[in-house]
């Protein structure tokens, strides 16, 4: 599979969700700057690298896109990222999960964190619009065991949740966390310590990143928090 299909159909809305009735392919929808539904799964990790269970602060799970993407090659982002395809429905939408990095979910294994619009037009010749459907999945699955599609995820990166989220405010300019590469010709998983920026992220000046992370620190401390909409 590559990085991208040019030609998959994407359905056409106006900037409040309405469904225009139309469909186009995705590189003449990229081109126009049409508004399209896509997912974004933010995915908590209950055990360690090595596979235990731990109680101590949870860590939030990134990838880093594939060098061939037509947007933000090799910058990383939510762990899971992807378009509804024409007629889908969020049921088959998130079939992303399991295609990008090797997580089978389900409608009832998400909860809803909010709602965001994206505008991005910092590639020459793309404009991509997105009403973005923002969703958290929690997993007892250890770095180790996912299997990130290499076409369109280069590695996986963990980072503690309060890290990730200090980060996000721009309140430290690095955080540690770790890497998972993709196999070596023997099949080998390596991980190991890795240092990140802001800058290395796809660029969300909109505050999307400490929006989503302060509610799913909220989430996770048992706080009240509510549906947002941003953009």
């Amino acid at each position: 599979m590559a990085a991208q299909d040019g030609d998959e159909l994407f359905d056409i809305f106006d900037r409040s969700g309405k469904p225009l009735g139309q469909r186009k392919a995705r590189k003449l929808v990229h081109r126009d700057g049409d508004w399209h539904r896509s997912v974004h799964v933010w995915v908590i990790l209950e055990r360690g690298s090595d596979g235990r269970r731990t109680d101590a602060e949870p860590w939030v799970l990134f990838q880093q896109r594939s060098p061939d993407k037509d947007t933000w090659p090799g910058a990383f982002e939510v762990a899971v990222s992807g378009h509804y395809r024409a007629g889908e429905d969020l049921a088959e939408a998130l079939r992303e999960a399991e295609e990008e990095i090797g997580l089978p979910l389900a409608p009832g294994d998400v909860i809803r964190l909010g709602t965001r619009r994206s505008r991005d037009d910092h590639a020459p010749g793309i404009v991509d619009c997105e009403l973005q459907d923002v969703l958290l999945a929690t997993t007892r699955r250890a770095l180790a065991a996912f299997r990130p599609d290499p076409d369109e995820v280069t590695a996986l990166l963990s980072l503690p949740l309060n890290a990730a989220l200090r980060l996000a405010r721009g309140e430290v300019v690095s955080v540690s966390g770790l890497m998972r590469q993709a196999p070596d010709a023997a099949g080998a998983v390596t991980i190991a310590p890795r240092d990140v920026r802001l800058d290395e992220f796809v660029d969300s000046r909109d505050g999307y990143y400490e929006r989503a992370l302060e509610s799913i620190r909220r989430r996770v401390a048992g706080e009240p928090h509510a549906l947002w909409t941003l953009g």
